[in-house]
């Protein structure tokens, strides 16, 4: 079924073009029922039509019925009549289908059996009939039909077979019939008249409106809303009649309802005329919708008595009007259905969808089920339904209220992926409208996690050079686009130089896997040495660099942007080499971090390289400051290493540090003296002077600066004492004999230098000099002083040599021991302290080589030599050596006192170490008492003299 758009309001029609204006949004939408009608109605024309729960029944004017689903699509087809059929009724449960038509038939179909087909004659048009509700479950087959004949025969099923039975006849032809619950209600030319089955009487009747037009030229229309209520419409009136049920009081003063057959109170609840002809009504809940047939002039100044000017193509489109029961005007729609230009207002017809559960629906369709409408003209079928919420949200997008449309999306309206059309449609009005930036910040929430979507709209806001306002908003996970799409926008930023700062954040902030950075690195170095390279794009640049890896690039921009990190940078990259070309952009950065970092890597960035660039440094810079720095700390680290640049280091310190001027002076050889005389002359560096004076051997001119320039006696007598130089004496003395001050300070300072009498003997007659009797004082104190220091001095010289002697003696008493045990001992470190005293020593050593030598190697008391017996030896610094055997024997007898008798002593029972400290040195035993080896020729010489 193809939609079909409304038309609100007709050319020329004041009224409807103000309610354009408002814009107000219809009630109900249409679509064209396409199917099997299209062609059904190309060869033939609808006259009528009835809908059940679960099927359409079509009449058309050749007197074929037609069963349709609501799709259209024909599912059976009757040729029931030979003439028009006039009307169509379903039972509730929609099995029969029951037919009347021009041709004075009645016919009633069943549609799921093989039941006969019923047809009955009646002999003049039938225009209305109704079957029971309960038709398909009841043995009696009721109906009940009318027409021209003017009676309402009421058919139903007896023991003999369908009789009739007429209800009413005598006052016109019967136009409309409806049948509910035990309740029918049909038209004549008088009115409305209700009849209840139940009871088998009329129960109300409702006067056909004064001034309506008559039924043969307008048809009048009912409808039962509910158990209770009808709705009418006649011409230009609509009547809803309430039939409601009699009380009666009962003693106790309640009230009870009477059963369906006391219904005989009939209440107008509703009356109104409209300003158009009614070719169809029905309810709309609280509300109705009716079928308006708009008349053209020339029909009301006939009063509508013939209908000739439709046939010749002046109708108009009919109209949907959506009214409350006080006549309120709540939407209207106009419906360009086919051949419209030829229709009567009689040609029309409006049917709905039954309700849910039939009588017991209340009027209202059941929760789920769609109210629908069927609009039938002879050559068409238009079907309309409440808009829904998708409608609604349409409605507000053809409007351009997109704002609204997206709230009812969001509020939980409509499908969800309605959002996304939605989103589509408002990002295009944004765009349209040019609020790019709009656009841009409603991107996240229109477009979600779609990365199609979101790629779509990259390319798009590219394309309409507008991508820098989108790039804030780009997702870079949840979804992750293609690379392509964000290098596209970072070459947005790059290409834009008011966006430069944004590319720069961007870079920062977007992980660098997400992208390749080659082709932004493309498009920016493109921009090199251009007026658009800004320092933002610089270092964008620069950071993209190190997303590459191509740091030694990365550093040279940070350089040039001076950046405070690049120190980190360096280290963190191993970027030393690079540092070559950027030694005036680092030391203007920071010179106390760069002047390291450049000796520490001399072997890579030679100092002549770095004296060059410093030299050839712009003037924005204190080039020869940074030079200054760096050839201090070169020279405080190798004093060598920069000796071809001493001569303008000599005038850098002059001129930024002049209190190591002096000390660098003492400490390089490798300037020019001449040179650097000059920068001090030229400086008027004294000091300085008289340091390279007295190096170039010029002493007699540096004492001269001294003494006349400095005034400084002191120092010429320090300059004089390190020269070692009588003559210079002699010049510094006839310097300051002509100054009186400066001959007394001369007297005070030559004290251990120079004799001052000598002095005092040169002293001119008659000079005056001052405090001259307490230099003299002072000098004879300061020599009496320098005697006794000199007296001192020689005392604890000869104090010293003294005890040295005795240190020797004791020392040469010591015996030293050979032997394999001793030797293991000391190896393996668990010997007495005195072997590895013993051992310890060089000087005993060389006793041991000289003890070897002299002697003849051989014991001095049984005279073997050594080698023949494999026993210890003891060996004396007077070169006697024993064996340890018979050295032992031969002492035996002096300490058999102290020891007892026995057959031989062990080693360890002897001491060989001697106690430095000991003031006796002829005490047989030690502290410990264990007696000291004696050399037994020495101690019996000794005793015989």
């Amino acid at each position: 079924m193809t939609p079909i758009p409304s038309e609100n309001g007709v050319d020329g029609d004041d009224e409807r073009e103000e309610d354009d204006e408002k814009e107000e949004e219809p009630r109900l939408k249409y679509q064209r029922m396409g199917g099997s009608i299209p062609n059904l109605l190309s060869s033939d024309a609808a006259s009528c039509i009835a809908v059940a729960e679960r099927m359409i029944s079509l009449g058309t004017v050749d007197g074929t019925i037609h069963i349709l689903d609501f799709l259209g699509n024909q599912v059976k087809q009757f040729m029931a009549h030979t003439a028009a059929v006039n009307d169509l009724s379903f039972d509730v449960e929609g099995e029969y289908i029951g037919s009347c038509s021009e041709d004075g038939t009645v016919v009633i179909n069943s549609l799921f059996t093989d039941e006969k087909v019923l047809k009955f004659e009646y002999h003049r048009p039938m225009k209305a009939i109704a079957l029971d509700p309960g038709y398909s479950r009841k043995t009696s087959k009721r109906y009940v039909a009318g027409g021209l004949a003017g009676q309402l025969c009421f058919n139903s099923k007896k023991w003999l077979g369908y009789r009739d039975q007429v209800l009413h006849s005598g006052e016109g032809p019967i136009h409309a019939v409806k049948w509910r619950t035990s309740l029918i209600a049909w038209a004549n030319d008088a009115g409305v008249k209700v009849y209840d089955v139940a009871t088998d009487q009329i129960i109300t009747f409702i006067e056909r409106p004064r001034g309506s037009l008559h039924p043969e030229l307008l048809l009048p229309h009912l409808v039962w809303q509910d158990d209770t209520l009808l709705v009418i419409g006649w011409g230009t009136f609509v009547k809803i009649a309430s039939i409601r049920a009699n009380e009666k009081k009962v003693v106790n003063g309640t009230y009870r309802h009477v059963p369906m057959s006391s219904l005989n109170q009939v209440d107008i609840v509703a009356s109104f005329q409209t300003t158009y002809y009614i070719s169809g009504i029905a309810p709309f809940g609280d509300s109705l919708v009716v079928l308006a047939y708009i008349p053209v002039e020339e029909d009301e100044e006939k009063g509508f008595s013939t209908a000739m000017s439709s046939r010749q193509g002046n109708a108009q489109r009919p109209e949907v009007h959506v009214v409350t029961w006080n006549n309120d005007e709540l939407a209207k729609d106009t419906l360009p259905v086919h051949r419209f230009e030829q229709c009567k207002a009689k040609d029309y017809s409006l049917a709905h969808a039954p309700f849910s559960g039939s009588s017991y629906a209340g009027g209202q369709w059941a929760a789920g089920d769609e109210p629908l409408y069927y609009v039938v003209s002879p050559k068409d079928v238009v079907i309309a339904k409440p808009r829904d919420t998708e409608d609604h949200i349409a409605w507000l997008l053809e409007h351009g209220w997109h704002e609204k449309a997206l709230e009812a999306v969001e509020a939980g309206q409509g499908r969800s992926e309605l959002i996304d059309e939605v989103g589509s449609s408002y990002l295009d009005h944004l765009i349209v409208e040019r609020k790019y930036g709009e656009a841009a910040s409603l991107c996240p929430k229109l477009l979600r996690g779609s990365a199609p979507a979101w790629e779509r709209w990259v390319f798009h806001f590219a394309h309409l050079r507008q991508l820098p306002v989108l790039i804030p908003y780009m997702p870079t996970e949840n979804p992750r686009l293609r690379d392509t799409a964000y290098e596209a926008a970072l070459v947005a930023l790059a290409t834009n130089m008011s966006f430069h700062k944004d590319l720069l954040s961007t870079v920062k902030s977007w992980p660098p896997v997400i992208y390749s950075a080659l082709p932004v690195i493309s498009a920016i170095d493109s921009q090199l040495n251009t007026s658009s390279m800004t320092d933002a794009l610089k270092e964008a640049l620069a950071e993209l660099y190190v997303i590459n890896g191509q740091y030694e690039k990365a550093f040279s921009l940070y350089a040039d942007l001076m950046k405070p990190d690049i120190f980190d940078f360096i280290e963190k990259h191993d970027l030393h080499d690079a540092i070559r070309e950027k030694v005036v952009q680092l030391m203007m950065l920071d010179c106390k971090c760069t002047v390291p970092l450049l000796i520490q890597n001399k072997d890579l960035i030679s100092p002549p390289d770095v004296v060059s660039q410093l030299l050839n440094a712009s003037n924005k810079c204190d080039s020869k400051y940074f030079l200054h720095l760096y050839l201090h700390a070169l020279f405080e680290v190798n004093p060598h290493a920069g000796k071809d640049f001493h001569d303008m280091q000599i005038e850098l310190y002059a001129d930024y540090d002049l209190k190591m001027l002096l000390p660098f002076l003492r400490s390089s050889q490798h300037y020019t003296l001449e040179k650097a005389y000059d920068i001090c002359v030229k400086k008027d560096l004294l000091r300085e002077q008289v340091f390279i004076l007295g190096r170039m051997g010029n002493t007699k001119r540096a004492l001269a600066v001294i003494v006349n320039k400095l005034g400084d006696v002191e120092e010429a007598v320090e300059f004089v004492t390190m020269q070692h130089d009588d003559d210079l004496w002699e010049e510094l003395i006839k310097q300051c004999l002509h100054k009186p001050e400066m001959v007394g300070v001369l007297l005070e300072h030559t004290v251990g230098n120079l004799d001052p009498l000598y002095i005092v003997n040169m002293v001119p007659n008659g000079l005056e000099i001052p405090r001259l009797r307490d230099r003299l004082v002072k000098i004879i104190t300061d020599y009496r002083t320098e005697t006794s220091l000199r007296h001192g001095c020689n005392d604890i010289l000869k104090t010293d040599s003294v005890n040295l002697l005795v240190k020797y003696y004791k020392e040469a008493r010591r015996a030293l021991c050979f032997s394999k045990e001793e030797e293991a001992r000391v190896k393996r470190g668990d010997g007495s302290g005195d072997s590895q005293a013993i051992w310890r020593t060089e000087g005993a050593r060389a006793m041991e080589a000289k003890s070897k030598t002299r002697g003849d190697t051989r014991c001095c008391m049984c005279f073997d030599p050594f080698f023949i017996r494999d026993v210890a030896v003891a060996v004396f610094f007077c070169c006697h050596a024993y064996h340890m055997s018979c050295l032992m024997d031969s002492m035996h007898t002096v300490v058999s006192g102290k020891k007892g008798s026995g057959a031989t002593s062990r080693m360890s029972d002897y001491d060989y170490d001697y106690d430095y400290d000991s003031n006796d040195v002829d005490d047989e035993e030690n502290d410990s008492g264990v007696p000291r080896l004696r050399c037994i020729l020495c101690t019996t010489a000794a005793s015989l003299r």
